[in-house]
């Protein structure tokens, strides 16, 4: 009765071919080599034994259990040392078939991740566009209507008409900026945008967000941190995967205050050797990828050293908490900003 048929040929290759296990051969030269040690040690007791004089009848009991011991003991080692050197000869083999097996596994796990990213990015940045170009047209509106002048209520004559259009000048100031007309972003919006929306559905993530691009500062930062999220991405680097030493507020107020060296190297807490090593080879050979690590850095170092002074001590930790705080910290411990 035949047993349960494999999920697949063992002729046929696997996903992985590297993982097939190949035909091995029933004769190898370790038993070519164990078969001519054998006989030659047979054949040299055999002629020992012709050219040898007869034995006395009381020792030849005790004769051929020694003759025997002394011709099949070495081949029986030989067959020993044979099976050995095969078995760790297959053992090798596997190893390395498994640990190819693995590669190929890792790499096919990156490829699908990077596929998925470059999916998923387009329809991102889309959003991020639409919500940038919104925030541009409220800009737009906001600074139209702060040059308008009113119109008089009365007719006046031309002194009172040029007193009155001093004396507007002088209240709306020209040219002000929207954003100064505009009222300070909360900082819970500001922490939430830093940490981008969770998914598609995070709708309070993309209020946030929206709320801290009309912020000229604010927006500056996200779209750096942006910029430099999407380009880790393409190694298989996302903020998710790292888990950090968060360091205490006291350290990062040290930073924002203009302590480097020693004093602030836990802010460097990233230990993930793999982005780290991915992120040093990554600055080192893509002056792209340099320049927008350096960049993000400037804008996150700016922004946080007007942030500190009025911020919370848990407001602080919760910054450190976003993505976009990890990939500061994994990019300052890269460019030696901790150091």
């Amino acid at each position: 009765m035949s047993g349960p048929k494999p999920d697949h040929d063992p002729a046929q290759p696997t996903p992985f071919g590297v993982y097939d296990q190949p035909k091995r051969q029933m004769v190898t030269g370790i038993e070519i080599v164990a078969i001519l040690l054998s006989v030659l040690w047979l054949g040299g007791a055999l002629a020992y034994f012709f050219v040898s004089p007869p034995q006395q009848p009381a020792a030849i009991g005790v004769g051929f259990l020694v003759t025997m011991l002394a011709v099949f003991m070495p081949v029986a080692m030989i067959w020993v040392a044979a099976t050995a050197a095969r078995s760790s000869r297959v053992m090798r083999e596997e190893s390395h078939r498994l640990q190819a097996a693995i590669d190929a596994i890792r790499h096919a796990y990156v490829t699908q991740q990077q596929r998925a990213t470059i999916g998923q990015e387009p329809s991102v940045a889309k959003k991020l566009d639409e919500i940038a170009e919104t925030a541009r047209k409220t800009e737009t509106t906001l600074a139209t209507f702060s040059t308008k002048r009113r119109e008089p209520v009365r007719p006046a004559s031309q002194t009172e008409q040029a007193a009155d259009v001093n004396g507007d000048q002088g209240s709306l100031e020209l040219g002000t900026p929207a954003e100064a007309l505009s009222p300070p972003l909360p900082s819970d919006d500001f922490i939430r945008a830093l940490n981008f929306p969770e998914t598609a559905e995070d709708i309070d993530g993309f209020s946030a967000l929206r709320r801290a691009l009309k912020d000229r500062k604010a927006a500056q930062l996200i779209q750096a941190a942006q910029d430099i999220l999407t380009l880790l991405s393409q190694d298989g680097i996302y903020m998710d995967d790292l888990r950090p030493d968060l360091s205490r507020p006291e350290v990062w107020r040290q930073f924002a205050q203009g302590t480097r060296g020693r004093a602030v190297a836990a802010l460097g807490g990233v230990r993930d050797r793999s982005s780290l090593a991915l992120t040093a080879g990554r600055m080192k050979q893509d002056p792209i990828f340099r320049d927008a690590a350096h960049h993000f850095l400037r804008r996150f170092d700016q922004m946080f050293t007007e942030f500190e002074p009025e911020a919370s001590d848990e407001e602080i930790s919760a910054l450190s908490d976003t993505r976009t705080a990890r990939a500061f910290m994994l990019l300052g411990r890269v460019a030696g900003t901790f150091d």
